[in-house]
């Protein structure tokens, strides 16, 4: 359908396709002319309109000086009106108002009569010496009640008559009531005027003048030289009375256009194109090969995710599914299709662990995920598979958390040796727990027979009595019979001990982990461990703190280690002499580690070097009759519960075997 839709496309004549990139070409030109021509305009208006603006700001500014110096003059008439005011409190007021501004020269206090009533003037002069044009505002002022500047003119504060030194009065007249009592006569240099209230850095780029209405130049300020005319602007100062006008010229040219600007530009902008064009050419090339890269890289990323037998899922902030993998969709048993978009609860959630899938959201939504952790799926058939999940932020380019990524491990294989495992060793502890009542069934028999022996001699003595009783007709004597017979209770609760210990250490019971004190275990196997004490004649001594926590710890499988390693302290010290056969079995805290120490010391001979190096491995025993499996099963059973089986030489002589468990907090 394309290719007919092509082929009916019009075809354009040959002279028509030139016509466009001629038109184009040619506007390109216009434009090329025109845009330094534009540009010139453009920085002249722009610097007409800011001259204009500074313009406005300075002329502002000048008035608002010249307003506080009214201001300031109106004050002081208030206070002379005021009648409280002495000579030293005027003079000083008026001193005060002169070096407040530099461009104010002088203040007087002019009476009626035209007399000077006060003066800033070092010798006050009597008359107040005023120009004709200073008088004709002085005139006007009092005729109008109303304060008025006089025309700049050159008076006695100016006798060389430079323009720089012009100067102009304002006159305030003063009325107690309808009485004119004089006027306050405030003096003002105009070239001070420029140097004080025009800013530096508006002084650096312009020419500031002061005209009169005649544009006769009264003041002229050039801290940058003589303007060039290009750029000026005249605003008029609004003192009433006065007429002055404030030009300001600035010191920039016109904007220069070179004549061979628009050659360059043209080779400039030619040559830029020229680069554009090969600069886009090997963007376009670059970017071809990089979409053919990428087209490759999401083959192989494509292949590599579908030969994965780990699961994969990604998703959103809100928990909905945005990808998963083959693996993952043949490990829960739905399609793609099914997942993809699908929002919490999920189809493979089991029912029994719907809560902890609910909590593990929430803290999703909260931006929180834990990083691993097992949990069951369940297929459309109800099959359970276990798996272990692990999750990691999703972080687009710009740096921002768009969701989640999981890798998903269906453990079900794992899970069964595990299994397998468990049940393996807790076969292999049974043996150990009956090799090693095997290994003391002599010394079972031997003390089972002294209770057994004593019963049978106390029961034989009771019967005696009885009999005699019998023979002689005489009542039974209680006094010998009880003593007898509670003499057999005891050995008899002896004998019941020692088959309960026996029954207790080697009956088969499932691993089950608990809070459990250290001396409750040594307590119930302690029988069997004086068993074999007294076979060696040796002294069993124990130091376990009242205050030493709990443990977290198999019951069965920590009292297994303890005989274990009490029976090899008994035996290592069958050979000594008798004082040294003492075993003492210590406990206490590591405040290091948390965990809860176990010692077990002998002071037998000691372990040689040649031995220490195998001593945990498999059927590796320095016993003629022994299985070499002892310690190795001792070292998995506390490591399975997280510590360490460790020994050292004792510094007294023999071996100090010490194991480790983790503290549960309670206290025993």
């Amino acid at each position: 359908m394309t290719k007919k839709l092509l082929l009916a496309r019009p075809r354009i004549p040959a002279h028509l396709r030139w016509l466009m990139p001629i038109v184009l070409v040619l506007f390109f030109l216009a434009i090329l002319i025109w845009l330094p021509w534009q540009a010139r305009q453009m920085e002249s208006s722009e610097r007409q309109e800011q001259l204009i603006a500074d313009t406005l700001w300075v002329e502002q500014t000048i008035r608002f000086q010249m307003s506080r110096h009214e201001e300031a003059v109106h004050s002081l008439a208030n206070e002379i009106l005021a009648g409280q005011l002495s000579d030293a409190r005027l003079h000083t007021l008026m001193d005060g108002m002169l070096k407040n501004g530099q461009e104010l020269k002088r203040l007087m206090w002019v009476t009626p009569h035209g007399k000077v009533a006060a003066s800033t003037d070092s010798a006050q002069p009597v008359l107040a010496g005023l120009s004709p044009e200073s008088l004709n505002a002085a005139d006007l002022a009092v005729r109008s009640h109303k304060p008025v500047y006089s025309q700049p003119d050159d008076d006695a504060l100016n006798p060389a008559g430079t323009p720089g030194a012009m100067t102009m009065d304002y006159h305030f007249p003063m009325y107690r009531g309808s009485e004119y009592i004089g006027s306050l006569v405030a003096t003002f240099q105009l070239s001070s005027i420029l140097e004080e209230m025009v800013p530096w850095w508006f002084a650096q780029d312009n020419q500031i003048t002061l005209l009169d209405r005649d544009d006769k130049v009264l003041a002229r300020r050039t801290a940058a030289g003589s303007g060039h005319g290009v750029y000026t602007h005249k605003r008029a100062l609004d003192l009433p009375g006065a007429t002055i006008t404030l030009m300001t010229d600035s010191v920039k040219s016109e904007p220069k256009l070179l004549p061979n600007l628009l050659v360059g530009s043209v080779i400039a902008l030619s040559l830029g194109l020229l680069w554009s064009l090969l600069a886009l050419w090997g963007h376009i090339s670059r970017r071809l090969a990089a979409e053919n890269a990428l087209r490759q890289q999401m083959a192989f990323r494509t292949a590599m995710e579908n030969s994965l037998i780990t699961g994969l899922r990604a998703r959103d902030l809100e928990g909905r599914i945005t990808y998963v993998n083959p693996a993952f969709c043949q490990m829960v048993g739905y399609s793609e299709e099914q997942l993809v978009g699908h929002s919490p609860p999920m189809p493979y959630w089991a029912p029994e662990v719907m809560t902890e899938y609910q909590h593990r959201l929430a803290n999703v939504l909260q931006g929180t995920v834990t990083p691993q952790f097992e949990t069951i799926f369940q297929r459309p058939d109800g099959t359970r598979i276990p798996v272990l999940v692990f999750e990691a932020p999703l972080v687009d380019n710009e740096g921002r958390h768009t969701g989640w990524m999981g890798s998903i491990l269906d453990i079900t294989d794992r899970k069964r040796i595990e299994e397998l495992n468990r049940e393996h060793q807790e076969k292999l502890q049974t043996s150990a727990r009956l090799a090693t009542m095997g290994e003391i069934a002599s010394m079972l028999a031997h003390e089972l027979n002294q209770p057994l022996a004593a019963i049978s001699s106390y029961t034989t003595g009771a019967l005696n009595v009885l009999n005699r009783a019998g023979n002689n007709e005489q009542p039974v004597d209680c006094g010998m019979l009880k003593p007898a017979l509670e003499q057999a209770g005891a050995q008899a609760r002896r004998a019941g001990q020692i088959i309960r210990s026996v029954h207790e250490f080697v009956k088969k019971r499932e691993s089950e982990r608990q809070d459990v004190s250290v001396e409750s275990m040594l307590d119930s196997i302690r029988a069997l461990i004086d068993l074999q004490a007294r076979q060696h004649m040796v002294v069993v001594q124990s130091a376990i703190p009242s205050t030493l926590p709990l443990v977290r710890a198999d019951r069965t499988l920590i009292e297994q280690v303890l005989l274990n390693l009490t029976r090899n302290a008994i035996e290592a010290m069958a050979n000594v002499s008798q004082e040294r056969r003492v075993l003492r079995i210590e406990a206490a805290l590591d405040a290091e580690s948390g965990q809860v120490a176990v010692a077990v010391i002998d002071r037998g001979h000691g372990i040689p070097a040649e031995v220490a190096e195998r001593l945990f491995s498999p059927f590796f025993s320095t016993k003629a009759e022994g299985m070499g499996m002892g310690l190795n099963i001792c070292r998995t059973a506390i490591e399975f519960h997280g510590g360490t089986l460790t020994h050292r030489d004792n510094p007294q002589g023999g071996t100090i075997f010490t194991f480790t468990l983790p503290a549960s907090g309670g206290k025993a």
